[in-house]
């Protein structure tokens, strides 16, 4: 049972919001492996995301050594082609740094509603795993860039586009350091209805 503070929040609450708060996107981690138990037992929190009809729309690919090199030679090759050599370079530097890789896919469906429901589902099972790694001392970063959307991505995967979508790339590891943020007052953002 959690302990009773004022207003009837807990301490447990209290825990909860600060993970929540304190969880932030992060680009620059120590060259240190994160365990694979712990991103397995991340992944097995984040298939509780709230799910309408239990579809279970979500995959996850966890990276090994060849996959992730493979990865960052189509990230080079991605920019080069739609910068430059230089940027390509720099951007493959940068993916090459960072010792954990996470893809997380959804099912298409043709029925418009249940995709955006999926979807949905999706990024609420990103949120637990991401909230799970932090808690654990884990940074995260939900990257979304043009290797996410090109064909040739999904096929060193082995992942058929007709079937799935990627949700997002999400590379981990311990962090160097941790941005801090604000956000808009809550009375910014509410409105309230009779």
């Amino acid at each position: 049972m959690s302990e009773q503070l004022p207003d009837g929040e807990t301490r447990n609450l209290r825990i909860i919001a600060e993970r929540i708060r304190s969880r932030r996107t992060t680009n620059l981690f120590k060259n240190q492996a994160v365990s694979r138990q712990l991103v397995l037992d991340a992944i097995e929190l984040a298939r509780w995301a709230p799910n309408h009809h239990l579809t279970e729309p979500w995959h996850f690919y966890l990276f090994g050594d060849e996959m992730k090199a493979a990865s960052v030679d189509l990230i080079r090759t991605i920019v080069t082609e739609r910068k430059n050599a230089d940027i390509g370079e720099h951007k493959a530097r940068v993916a090459a740094a960072v010792p954990g890789w996470l893809l997380v896919t959804c099912k298409k469906s043709a029925a418009e509603l249940l995709q955006r429901e999926d979807y949905a589902s999706c990024c609420c099972a990103v949120q637990n795993l991401l909230l799970y790694l932090s808690e654990a001392g884990v940074a995260s970063k939900w990257a979304t860039g043009p290797i996410t959307r090109d064909p040739r991505f999904f096929d060193l995967l082995g992942i058929d586009s007709e079937k799935e979508f990627v949700v997002g790339m999400i590379w981990y590891g311990y962090p160097k350091m941790l941005p801090t943020q604000t956000r808009k007052d809550v009375g910014e953002i509410v409105t309230e209805t009779d």
